[in-house]
């Protein structure tokens, strides 16, 4: 089976390679559609599914997976109209006619990290400049970081491209 991911991001790939470990991977970068920090799932949502049609349409492959993260806002649950941010993510896979989509976990951004966010910056340098790091986006990633490392950014994108692969695994759909 050969599959392509629309991104260059390793860690995209590796979630990939770990959710169908006798395929063949490769890691097209294509344009996700969106913007460059996708807020809400809808927005979200719609880059994973673009880059999955994307990279499909990009060469001689059996399915095209795309990954996004993005940023939602949520209820605080203190019964005030207060909103709290999150980090979110979505894959989605297609074999051109069907489309499977499914999200990874969910972390609450830290207030110091949600409030440049809000500001208008993209989570990934902002974590880079807050940790003094490089690219944490192509290693463990914010999930890694939020998680004391025990939630890889690979494993939480592993969650969501399993998620995603459902419907062309399972009779019931």
């Amino acid at each position: 089976m050969d599959i392509a991911v629309g991104s260059g991001n390793p860690v995209k790939r590796r979630a990939v390679e770990r959710t169908c470990p006798d395929a063949s991977v490769a890691a097209v970068a294509v344009d996700s559609g969106v913007s460059e920090q996708p807020t809400g799932h809808d927005e979200t949502i719609a880059g994973a599914v673009t880059r999955a049609e994307r990279v499909l349409d990009a060469g001689d492959y059996d399915f095209g997976v795309g990954i996004e993260g993005g940023v939602a806002a949520f209820s605080a649950g203190d019964g005030t109209d207060e909103t709290d941010l999150y980090l979110v993510m979505w894959a989605a896979v297609t074999d051109g006619e069907r489309v499977g989509r499914a999200a990874g976990p969910t972390l609450a951004l830290p207030a110091r990290i949600a409030d440049r966010i809000d500001a208008g910056e993209e989570l990934g340098p902002v974590m880079d400049d807050v940790l003094g790091t490089d690219d944490i986006a192509k290693n463990e990633g914010a999930a890694g970081v939020f998680t004391g490392g025990r939630l890889t950014r690979t494993d939480a994108l592993e969650s969501a491209v399993t998620g995603a692969f459902a419907p062309f695994r399972c009779e019931l759909y």
